[in-house]
Order: C-alpha cells, then sequence, then structure tokens
C-alpha cells in the first residue's frame, strides 16, 4: 500500500500544524488552564470535518476530536499545557524572558499536540480514500505536568472505547519509547494557625510555617525507610507572607510521592499525610489536605512499539538541517553542555544503558548539537523514575509511543533552552516528522487486524492484576494552587 499519498497532508497543511505549536507556544498555559489552547484546537478540528466533544471528564479544557465510524478505534494522544517560570523567547541562544517570571513550554507540549494532530489529520484522509471501517480520535489531554487528565479520563472509563493508543512526546533523540515509569499521587497540605506579634505577644500565634517546615523534615527523615525506586518532592507554595515579625497564620505545600505501582504510591502517600497531621498537632494549626492528582505506571506493550519502530523505518528520520539550524543548534548546544555529566552530557537517566553507548558512538560521546539518527529499538521493562498519566491509557488499552528530536542533543528537561527551540525550524521539523510516524502506524494497525489483534492480547497478559485508579471518586480536576 502506499502510505505517502495519505502522509502526504502533513507536508500539505503543515503550515497548519505549525502555527497550531507557535499558537501554543504563545499562549503558555498552565495545566488544566490552557483555554485558549483548547478552543484553537477544537475550532480546528471542527472546520476540518471532525466531530467536537468538548468537556471530557468534567473537565473544561479536555475534548475529542472524532472521525470516522465503527471498529477499530484508534486514539492518537495530545497535550498543550505549559510550565511556570520558563518565558523565553524562541529561537534564542541566550536567557531573555518575553514575560517576567511568565510560563513556557519546556517540555515542548506545544509541539506534541501539534504533532499529533498532524497524525490525525492523516488517518482521517486514510479513512476517508479508502472507506475503510474504523474511527479515529484526537484526544485533547490537558494538565499533564499537573492535572493528570487522563487518570481523571481513566476513573471515568473513557478510555474503554479504544482499541489502541498512539502518542509522542519531543525529545532530543529518535527513538520508540519502551519501558515503564513511576506512579505518582500528588497532595497539597495547607496548615492554618493564628497569627500575633512575633515578638510582643509570641505565646498567642500557632504558626502555620513551623508546620509546613516540620513536615518537610518529618518527610526527610523517612526517606531513608522507603522504596530506592521511590521518589518524594515537594513545594512549599505559600510561606504565610514576608513579614518575620508576624507569626504566619497560614502555609501551604505541594508534595509529589512516585513509586512502580499506584499501591505502592497510595501507601507512601499515607505515611507523608500521617507525617503531616504530626506537623499540625506539633504546631496546634488545622490541616486541610486536598488531592490535587495521580497517574498510573506505564504496561510497554512490544508488539504496538515493533508497528511504531517499522513506521520509523519506513517514513525516516529529520537528516536535512540547513547550516543555520546546525549553527543555531551549537551556540545553544554550549549555553549546558559544562553543566551536565561529564561521562555522556545531557543524556537523561530515563535512557537505556544501550541507548546511551549508542548515543555516545553516534555523536562525539554526546556532544553533538543534534542527534540525527535513528537509535535501534529494544523492548524494556526499565522502569522510569518519572512519570506520565500516559500510563492511565496503557491500563485499558495497548498503548505506545516514540520520540523525535525536537531539542538539541543533552538539552535539560523543563528548561529555557527546550523553550526556545519549540518556536524554531527544528522543532517545526520534528513535530511533522512525528504526526508522520504515528499516522503511518495508526494506518497499519487498520490495515492489520491480525497485528491489532496480537497487541490486544499481549495487553491481556500485562494488564491481569488490574488498574488502580490513581484519582478518588468525587474528586474534580482543578489546577495547583488553587484555593482548597
Amino acid at each position: 500500500m502506499d502510505y505517502n499519498k495519505y502522509l502526504s497532508i502533513i507536508d500539505d497543511k503543515k503550515d497548519i500544524f505549525i502555527n497550531v505549536s507557535d499558537k501554543v507556544w504563545e499562549y503558555a498555559e498552565l495545566s488544566l488552564m490552557e483555554y485558549k489552547s483548547a478552543k484553537l484546537y477544537c475550532d480546528i478540528l471542527e472546520q476540518n470535518g471532525f466531530k467536537v466533544e468538548k468537556n471530557v471528564a468534567n473537565i473544561e479544557t479536555c475534548f475529542k476530536g472524532i472521525y470516522g465510524s465503527g471498529k477499530p478505534v484508534i486514539g492518537i494522544l495530545g497535550e498543550f499545557d505549559a510550565l511556570s517560570g520558563l518565558s523565553q523567547k524562541e529561537a534564542c541562544t541566550y536567557r531573555e524572558e518575553i514575560v517576567q517570571g511568565g510560563c513556557g513550554h519546556g517540555c515542548g507540549h506545544n509541539m506534541l499536540g501539534a504533532g499529533s494532530l498532524a497524525a490525525a489529520f492523516a488517518v482521517k484522509k486514510y479513512l476517508e480514500e479508502s472507506k475503510q471501517s474504523g474511527t479515529v480520535i484526537f484526544y485533547g489531554c490537558p494538565g499533564e505536568e499537573g492535572g493528570a487528565s487522563k487518570a481523571f479520563m481513566g476513573r471515568e472509563k473513557i478510555w474503554q472505547e479504544l482499541d489502541a493508543a498512539i502518542t509522542w512526546h519531543p525529545g532530543d533523540i529518535n527513538c520508540v519509547r519502551s519501558g515503564s515509569s513511576n506512579a505518582c499521587i500528588q497532595k497539597e497540605y495547607k496548615f492554618t494557625g493564628i497569627a500575633s506579634h512575633a515578638a510582643g505577644s509570641p505565646q498567642y500565634g500557632r504558626s502555620a510555617l513551623d508546620a509546613v517546615q516540620l513536615m518537610n523534615l518529618g518527610v526527610e527523615f523517612m526517606r531513608e525507610h522507603m522504596e530506592p525506586s521511590a521518589r518524594v518532592h515537594y513545594a512549599i507554595t505559600d510561606t504565610g507572607g514576608p513579614s518575620p515579625n508576624v507569626v504566619q497564620p497560614h502555609a501551604q505545600v505541594l508534595y509529589m510521592v512516585r513509586s512502580p505501582r499506584v499501591r505502592q504510591a497510595n501507601e507512601l502517600q499515607k505515611r507523608v499525610d500521617k507525617i503531616a497531621l504530626a506537623a499540625s498537632m506539633m504546631t496546634e494549626t488545622q490541616l486541610t489536605v486536598r488531592f490535587i492528582d495521580g497517574c498510573a505506571d506505564l504496561l510497554p506493550n512490544q508488539t504496538l512499539e515493533n508497528v511504531l519502530w517499522n513506521s520509523f523505518q519506513q517514513v525516516g528520520i529529520v537528516k536535512d538541517y540547513t547550516s543555520e539550524e546546525w549553527e543555531y543548534a551549537n551556540k545553544l548546544k554550549n549555553t549546558y553542555k559544562e553543566t551536565v555529566p561529564a561521562e555522556l552530557p545531557g543524556i537523561l537517566p530515563e535512557h537505556t544503558l544501550d541507548d546511551k553507548e549508542f548515543i555516545a558512538n553516534n555523536s562525539d560521546n554526546g556532544n553533538k548539537a543534534l542527534f540525527d539518527f535513528l537509535i535501534p529499538y529494544k523492548f524494556s521493562n526499565y522502569c522510569s523514575f518519572g512519570s506520565t498519566d500516559v500510563g492511565d491509557v496503557s491500563w485499558f488499552v495497548p498503548t505506545a509511543q516514540i520520540e523525535t528530536v525536537c531539542f538539541t542533543g543533552g538539552s535539560p528537561g523543563h528548561s529555557w533552552q527546550n523553550v526556545s527551540t519549540g518556536k524554531s525550524s527544528i522543532g517545526h521539523k520534528g513535530l511533522l516528522n512525528a504526526g508522520k510516524v504515528m499516522a503511518h502506524a495508526a494506518i497499519t494497525l487498520f490495515e492489520q487486524p491480525e497485528t491489532l489483534k496480537k497487541a490486544q492480547e499481549e495487553w491481556k497478559k500485562a494488564s491481569l492484576e488490574g488498574y488502580d485508579c490513581p484519582v478518588p471518586d468525587g474528586v474534580k480536576a482543578a489546577p495547583a494552587g488553587t484555593a482548597m
């Protein structure tokens, strides 16, 4: 079959996808507040023949774009939320904020959504012209950086409508991702005390900030006695005000607890809850706890990953970087190459040892500004210390994902350098490439029902223990830091 006649729409309409990526980059909206971004996607989907469903899982910025009818039903996942404190001028090789203290796409979700949209367009063209039975659904999934909409969608059993799901992530390499990831639970702890003059009448005050500090100290002592693969992080989001001569009557801290399984993460979270309660008792303050989000561990699917690997080989990778792009990439690389591990600059621990060795051998020990090669696929059960709500999808259907070069080689995650590249021609080429690979894989699943069946059989065996939803019943998705 000639896949190119369907994939060609991505080149024909590339201005649409690049414009979406750049507009979302400019909006730079935080998790669950992506109102402009969601409207942009919904308008474009409706204008191009997709049926749009909004307010999915009772989340304002969550939506679906649907085309086709019948089975199989293939989902393509898109994200579009930004990160705080990463405002940065585009295609720039030095740190320059656009908005002081503003937000930026340090994880490349502006490109992630646009690349997935491109894939959905190509699959729609295939379904139109082939008259094949089947449905493609583009999922607008908000709040990956804090909100985990895919987990809330999992709680509502939305993923059960799919036969398989495909996604991707902007990165510094071209590869098919494999392996698992940590489950994650995120909660806010708010302490309320009593204000008083810190010198004149301290005995009447009850410090909420003391409670936060005692909680954090208790968690530090807990670290020695938890699973080595677990991770606990926190950020103090309210210190009670800038006046040291006032006993702080309010303070708040945000915690993330990670572990290889949801059950383990929940057990560890219960220990953190006890420490918070103890801190409130020691300081005679009131404690209020709010669940923010959670996500499950990821189930890898070798069959589906092999489909993506074959599609990657058929479509190819970006090789035609211009001299100007290489010059820009080299300058940007120089801004961080001294701050990463000397043994192999910039290569994150999420990469396997085989990946690291291949990157080192093909990029001057990781020092090449653009990793313009495809890393050989190898199935892995390696568990990343990080987390993704793609994991919640993988407990309902076979799920797999790729990565394409959108950032410079070894670029730190969640960095201003990534924001800079996210609205550059390098990022544009990467998102279009990702769209073609995902569309090729999705079309393959329509054309090869036996392959899809094999992926589903593998998934059934891997998911026998059942899905533990990390999101409790009755909890509504809300941005972190909002009022309790």
